[in-house]
């Protein structure tokens, strides 16, 4: 019963998903681990959104500090692996995950390197309800794990202030992500624990940008990831929406 309220309360959480991510919650900072993956991916991840904010800022973002002066809440947080880049480059961050061995993780890594980032074990609807509103949000891999996408993007539309910035990342539903995310990544390779991603939930770019829209954002524009085997590390592609892809969007 405690979990059903829960669900009600935050209606895009999925108690599944939840769980899984208890069961990793203390290798985040494990570069070799089950999550290694997301470590290896995090550069291009962290590229765009430094992009898609230069471009919505223009002249006022700086060359050195990009982010100086922004208010970010991370939905999904995990362990901080993006949270922390972002807090470096300038940004006010704001961390939330509702797994709370997770934002243990994040809080303790924080302190050691010296950092100064608000975690906090919660979800987007209680920030929400309580009425918090940032210059961005941002959603890495969250979108795919939730159980109502229109109900949680008009959450993220709702913590943003008037003109606000939503970025997010997440997986296209193609053959080419369920062979590499799936049968390769998780059954094959083991770059991620086996059960991650359900392929069923991996959103096309025309579905996002139709749920965007709905929930009340303009303006979006769409990235791909793309692994270089001559570089040996993954990189934005303006072209190649395939697999991995990131979003950003300006809210109404």
């Amino acid at each position: 019963m405690e979990n059903e309220a829960e669900t009600r309360r935050n209606p895009s959480l999925d108690e599944e998903e939840l769980r899984r991510f208890e069961r990793v919650a203390g290798e985040w900072w494990d570069e070799r681990g089950r999550l290694r993956a997301l470590h290896a991916i995090n550069p291009a991840r962290l590229a765009f959104i430094v992009e898609e904010v230069k471009r919505w800022r223009g002249e006022r973002a700086g060359a050195f500090r990009p982010l100086e002066g922004l208010s970010a809440i991370d939905i999904g947080c995990g362990g901080g692996i993006l949270s922390e880049p972002m807090t470096r480059l300038g940004a006010s961050v704001t961390g939330i995950d509702p797994v709370e061995e997770s934002t243990g993780v994040a809080r303790a890594h924080a302190k050691t390197a010296g950092l100064s980032i608000a975690y906090r074990t919660t979800t987007a609807e209680d920030i929400a309800r309580e009425g918090q509103t940032f210059d961005a949000v941002i959603a890495s891999e969250v979108v795919e794990h939730v159980a109502d996408l229109g109900s949680f993007l008009r959450t993220c539309r709702s913590l943003l202030k008037p003109g606000g910035l939503l970025i997010v990342s997440t997986l296209n539903r193609t053959a080419k992500a369920y062979g590499l995310a799936i049968l390769a990544a998780e059954r094959v390779l083991g770059l991620v624990p086996p059960g991650t991603h359900d392929w069923k939930k991996f959103i096309k770019p025309e579905e996002l940008e139709m749920a965007l829209g709905d929930a009340g954002f303009q303006r979006r524009s769409f990235g791909g990831i793309v692994f270089n085997p001559l570089r040996g590390e993954w990189c934005l592609s303006e072209t190649d929406l395939a697999m991995n892809y990131m979003a950003s969007a300006e809210a109404v």
